[in-house]
């Protein structure tokens, strides 16, 4: 006779695989990126996950930026003892590292959009994956994790905050505490995606704060900053500043895609 622990696994088991028979009958699982029937919720077909190009070593040892090939030794060295891009190295940045997961381009913006703006809600599993992988060091040093926030006019036009949805499914997935609201956006920002590097910097210039409610949670700890794209960081390096202010003893970053500068 299987013992009664084995007896109560192998139930929840098959209770577990009959739901998810049925999510499936109901909801045919399809590719987040292109939408094909595959045999499993929340993933991608094979064409789809081949097109992606994941963000892998060479690369900045401060934003994360990818070399396009190996620099060898340099005696330009981040914070680190890594190699660090010129960008670093003219402006340092605010946070101490940021790592992405995906090179935002033609085959990710469209598993991007269709995650920011299109409710597919049900990727924030799958996408807080690859974000545990690619951020594992990141993760091991840091006390809580926090979202970028949206302002609360976009909130309520675009419904849920899809930086926030990563960073609930990463801290379940890290068993790291997680504070959504951590952080607050003080005013509405014009969208950044046609404005310079330069005036990004300025339009989120001092936009962010510390939730007065939540200094005491953040004071003397080191913040994981989770958000969906990164383009210059000039949205990063606003909330790591208004975390440091608000006592915070260091910030890292990792977002799902970033941006790359020619």
């Amino acid at each position: 006779m299987a013992p009664k622990g084995a007896l109560r696994h192998t139930v929840s088991g098959t209770a577990v695989a009959a739901w998810r028979g049925a999510v499936d009958l109901i909801l045919p699982p399809r590719c987040l990126s292109c939408g094909l029937l595959i045999d499993q919720q929340a993933a991608l077909c094979v064409a789809c996950w081949a097109a992606m190009s994941f963000v892998s070593e060479p690369c900045c040892s401060r934003c994360g930026l990818p070399f396009d090939h190996d620099p060898g030794h340099d005696p330009h060295h981040g914070a680190e003892g890594g190699l660090s891009c010129g960008a670093c190295l003219r402006n340092d940045p605010p946070f101490q590292r940021a790592r992405a997961v995906l090179r935002y381009d033609d085959a990710s913006r469209r598993l991007v959009l269709g995650f920011k703006h299109a409710d597919r809600t049900e990727a924030s599993g799958t996408f807080a994956l690859w974000m545990e992988r690619v951020a594992a060091d990141l993760i091991a040093d840091c006390d809580l994790i926090a979202p970028v926030p949206l302002h609360w006019r976009r909130l309520f036009l675009r419904r849920y905050n899809q930086a926030a949805l990563l960073s609930e499914a990463l801290a379940k997935r890290s068993g790291l505490p997680g504070l959504p609201d951590l952080l607050v956006r003080r005013r509405a920002t014009p969208s950044q995606g046609r404005l310079s590097a330069d005036r990004r910097r300025r339009n989120v210039a001092g936009a962010f704060a510390v939730r007065p409610g939540r200094r005491d949670a953040l004071r003397g700890r080191r913040l994981l900053l989770v958000d969906g794209v990164m383009t210059t960081g000039a949205t990063v390096s606003a909330c790591a500043r208004a975390a440091l202010s608000g006592g915070a003893a260091a910030v890292d970053v990792v977002v799902l895609a970033r941006a790359l500068r020619d």
